[in-house]
């Protein structure tokens, strides 16, 4: 486990650039991995682990077939002589609070690498944001994971886990920096989220064990043969951690608390 000299108070981390906020990354602006600068104070190791290469297949998949869905609605409407943008409306509104104006460029292996590498979360995280989606696309089958949506869903989704899995964690402010959507806008989503699955983030051990039993059986289907990593086993959660909604819009400093 990971200690550090600090309480419950904060901790600023120099040399954390956030990503730039014109029109947002995940909403109207687009970036490149060349625009992506790399942290100076922040050295994790280099091999990316195998959850993040699974869940973002997955999801690469689902996000693919979902598109398609869309793209096929729109065409019908097309004929109809209907607004595209009707397509949208035909679909739940459940997760139209992560939909961006358009997808952002960057790859979502990429993204989950990124995630991983700068907040130094525990790979057990990824599993438990993938339940978390798992359980949105179940209690709201009308609205879908799009490639509109995926990022702000991962990121939230990975945050609220590292809250109820980690025992040191980065803050909202820094997850925001990380994930390229400001601060406010990421206090808003993870409440959002939250909400949404109606404050069921609880994974007890016997969940999260089945979910990394299907994510080995996709491992299998990709022909990888390996199997992921458990370095974590949630246990049983009675309450949330602290849910920060403070509605600051930026963050001079990427802080760091200790539960």
């Amino acid at each position: 486990m990971q200690t550090l000299a600090i309480s419950l108070t904060t901790q600023k981390l120099s040399g954390v650039p956030s990503l730039p906020h014109d029109g947002l990354m995940l909403a109207a602006g687009e970036y490149t991995d060349a625009q992506i600068r790399e942290p100076q104070t922040i050295e994790l190791e280099s091999t990316t682990p195998r959850v993040l290469t699974i869940i973002s297949s997955v999801m690469e998949k689902l996000v693919a077939r979902n598109d398609g869905l869309v793209e096929a609605l729109s065409e019908q409407l097309d004929g109809l002589s209907l607004s595209r943008h009707s397509s949208y409306g035909r679909l739940g509104r459940s997760l139209n609070a992560f939909h961006g104006v358009r997808a952002p460029n960057i790859t979502l292996p990429k993204y989950l690498e990124r995630i991983y590498k700068y907040t130094n979360c525990s790979p057990s995280c990824f599993v438990v944001g993938y339940v978390y989606i798992d359980r949105l696309a179940h209690r709201h089958p009308d609205s879908l994971v799009i490639s509109l949506n995926v990022h702000r869903l991962l990121v939230t989704s990975v945050l609220v886990a590292s809250k109820m899995l980690d025992d040191v964690h980065y803050n909202n402010a820094f997850y925001a920096r990380v994930g390229g959507v400001s601060n406010a806008e990421l206090n808003r989503l993870e409440l959002e989220l939250l909400f949404l699955l109606d404050f069921g983030v609880t994974v007890s051990s016997r969940v999260f064990e089945s979910y990394c039993l299907h994510l080995e059986k996709e491992m299998l289907l990709n022909d990888t043969g390996r199997k992921i990593e458990r370095a974590i086993v949630p246990v049983a959660v009675d309450e949330l951690t602290e849910i920060s909604v403070e509605d600051s819009k930026h963050s001079s400093s990427a802080d760091q608390i200790e539960d």
